[in-house]
């Protein structure tokens, strides 16, 4: 991450300041500020080089699918540093929710014979693997579920029990999840990566690569709340046959994920999650 300053970052693009910065945060991935300047309102964002360099290239491919959905535009880059426009929040109505929906639905309309990306990038900090496969089956083992269940027996967030268990369903997915084309996915679609502007609704900080769409509705009840708005503008207004047991398939990632970053409460998720599968 760099050492300059927001000015700095925004001097060195030639892009001049004309106010203070107003920090909005970044927790422990970086720092985040808004800036105003002669082009207009930007966020200057300071982080890791390369989890950066990912980001940017989320939306770039989140703008190529030229849905609806607002992208933050990219003012510049630095080594480890990123600026984009600033998009001014609004409060969600049931237009801008339907919105959503609907846009979300033309983004996974994308689709691909291959799951994966063409380079791997993080989901939070942790590395995200994107080698790309024929089977999202394949892929959702050994790309997702396999690696981070590794990696939580290793640092002792999981046991064996545990994982051997995890592992028995990563093995039974053929026996009952179909192989489908992959749609391009935002890849970390949590509640706080939605962000509803004056301009409609946007999605930030991707993770981005190509599998199953169900991966970003999980996640997205796993961590937030949809209105019956959107499902009824995304599904137009059926879900999807056995969506409850696909849910918590694409939901054991990201619990898996934030069992290796945070431990505690996650393990239970898992082991929940695990015990609703086939091959438990």
């Amino acid at each position: 991450m760099t050492s300059s300053t927001p000015q700095e970052t925004l001097e060195t693009l030639g892009i001049p300041a004309t106010g203070a910065p107003e920090a909005l945060g970044g927790g422990d991935i970086g720092q985040v500020w808004r800036v105003a300047t002669s082009q207009g309102d930007v966020l200057v964002k300071h982080a890791d080089e390369k989890g950066l360099e990912a980001e940017a290239d989320g939306l770039r491919a989140l703008q190529a699918a030229n849905t609806d959905l607002i992208i933050p535009d990219i003012v510049g880059e630095l080594p480890g540093a990123l600026v984009m426009t600033y998009l001014a929040p609004s409060r969600p109505d049931r237009q801008a929710q339907e919105a959503f929906g609907h846009g979300l639905r033309a983004l996974h309309a994308h689709t691909h014979p291959e799951h994966g990306w063409h380079c791997d990038n993080f989901a939070g900090t942790t590395a995200q693997i994107n080698t790309r496969h024929d089977d999202g089956r394949v892929f959702q083992r050994e790309c997702r579920l396999l690696p981070l269940a590794s990696l939580c027996l290793q640092t002792g967030r999981m046991d064996r029990k545990l994982f051997d268990q995890l592992s028995s369903v990563a093995n039974a997915l053929e026996s009952w999840l179909p192989n489908a084309p992959a749609s391009l996915i935002h890849g970390d679609l949590w509640s706080g990566n939605v962000h509803f502007s004056t301009r409609g609704p946007a999605l930030i900080d991707p993770a981005i690569y190509r599998h199953y769409p169900d991966a970003d509705i999980a996640l997205l009840e796993l961590f937030g709340n949809p209105s019956k708005a959107f499902y009824d503008a995304y599904w137009d207004g059926h879900a999807p046959e056995d969506w409850p047991r696909r849910r918590t398939l694409f939901q054991l990632y990201p619990l898996l994920n934030h069992l290796y970053m945070f431990g505690g409460s996650y393990a239970q998720g898992v082991r929940t999650a695990i015990a609703q599968l086939p091959g438990s």
